[in-house]
């Protein structure tokens, strides 16, 4: 792969990338995935209800978007390397205090800590880290970090699963406390740096900075979220998130309202990230022969197509089909969107239109579950809720359109 032929040279910025990709990798699986196999063992050890134990995790979510913004403002004004480093030993400290839980109030503050956490360590600030470092390679850069990050489930499910049958809940979490802090903090203190000028480096070797985000470098970040293609931009990429996030969240249900047996339907579920990992794969070379912008509405075309599939009747291949287009499309979506809003805006003000944009994304995810529940209760089925979702994915293709401009400002602001 060009990747592994590109990070033989000395550019400092691919030490930084092969850096993140890993302490993404080990945050997601330690600090998301692995919530999932403790939820039964704690249940059964604390006598807490499975709603009192998720309402945490979710607590935990809603915090790690409200903190999106205090996080890219941080990031464009200090850089990545000190937040990243004490987030990391922060939640390795709180990872230490959910072993010993046995309080729920402390069990919450715990997780209220881990979401503030979260938004310090996951893609956010690991993607403005990439945009101040990379111009022309910045595609194949976010492309390494998610295509390892994507294994994070993969290789955290069972890890975490083999600790508890063997030390219990309580001890796995200490040693996954462990591992996190032996890894990540020393990753982030050693390698991470703010921007090539502080080590006598330009951006990805270039001189300057090519294309739309030269022609936005002076405008304020107040001047580019008053901008009507951010909007556009934030519009589409959160009615897209509304879209996934409701079919992924009831896609096992839907099956399973079919007939599927539940282990074909937790195979499709888990198959999902599997393509999603390839969509990410695909993304850098089309890349290079495509416009981003292109390359977004090209992405929610074949989500409208892969939710199209579930509507038609009958037949088992048009489920698998639908599992390769989605998650394709679902993958090649988690890198377009920081790349586009480094191009369109430069990586200067990257932490703060990346994080406002986060702040829409979360409330988008959050709403959709519960929602399509509501919309299927009310119906009886699932047919009015994939409709929904269609159209939903279908007017985020509608919302790139004013994207096409320049980033100017709305009119009369």
């Amino acid at each position: 792969m060009r990747w592994l032929s590109v990070m033989r040279h000395s550019y400092y910025g691919w030490r930084i990338a092969l850096t993140l990709a890993v302490t993404e990798t080990i945050s997601w699986g330690i600090l998301y995935y692995a919530f999932a196999i403790f939820i039964r063992p704690m249940e059964l050890d604390t006598g807490w209800s499975r709603t009192e134990l998720t309402g945490a995790f979710s607590l935990a979510l809603l915090l790690r978007g409200a903190m999106a913004v205090p996080v890219g403002i941080w990031i464009d004004r200090h850089g990545a390397r000190l937040l990243m480093s004490a987030a990391s030993l922060l939640a390795s400290a709180l990872l230490v205090l959910w072993s010993q839980a046995g309080d729920l109030a402390m069990f919450y503050l715990v997780w209220a800590g881990l979401g503030i956490c979260m938004a310090a360590l996951f893609y956010e600030p690991a993607f403005a880290a990439i945009a101040n470092w990379f111009l022309r390679e910045r595609s194949r850069a976010l492309a390494l970090i998610t295509v390892i990050a994507g294994f994070a489930s993969t290789i955290f499910l069972p890890l975490a699963n083999s600790l508890l049958q063997q030390h219990g809940w309580r001890h796995a979490v200490l040693l996954l406390a462990i591992l996190l802090a032996v890894t990540t903090i020393p990753l982030h203190a050693l390698v991470l740096r703010r921007r090539p000028a502080d080590i006598g480096l330009q951006a990805d070797g270039a001189s300057e900075d090519p294309g739309s985000a030269e022609e936005t470098a002076n405008q304020s970040a107040g001047e580019i979220l008053r901008g009507n293609v951010f909007w556009s931009l934030t519009a589409a990429f959160s009615l897209a998130m509304l879209a996934g996030t409701a079919i992924r969240v009831h896609f096992v249900p839907y099956l399973l309202e079919l007939g599927v047996n539940d282990s074909l339907a937790a195979a499709g579920a888990g198959l999902i990230g599997a393509a999603q990992v390839l969509g990410r794969l695909a993304f850098a070379p089309f890349a290079g022969r495509l416009s981003l912008l292109r390359l977004t509405a090209l992405s929610l075309a074949l989500q409208l197509l892969a939710l199209l599939l579930l509507l038609l009747p009958g037949a088992d291949w048009r489920i698998w089909l639908f599992v390769l287009l989605f998650g394709a499309a679902v993958g090649s979506a988690t890198l377009l969107r920081p790349a586009l809003l480094a191009e369109r805006f430069g990586p200067a003000r990257f932490g703060r239109t990346s994080s406002v944009m986060v702040v829409f994304l979360t409330l988008a995810g959050t709403v959709a579950p519960v929602a399509a529940s509501a919309i299927r209760e009310s119906a009886g089925s699932y047919g009015p809720v994939l409709w929904g979702i269609a159209g939903f994915t279908l007017a985020a293709m509608l919302a790139l359109l004013p994207a096409r401009g320049p980033a100017t400002m709305v009119a009369g602001k």
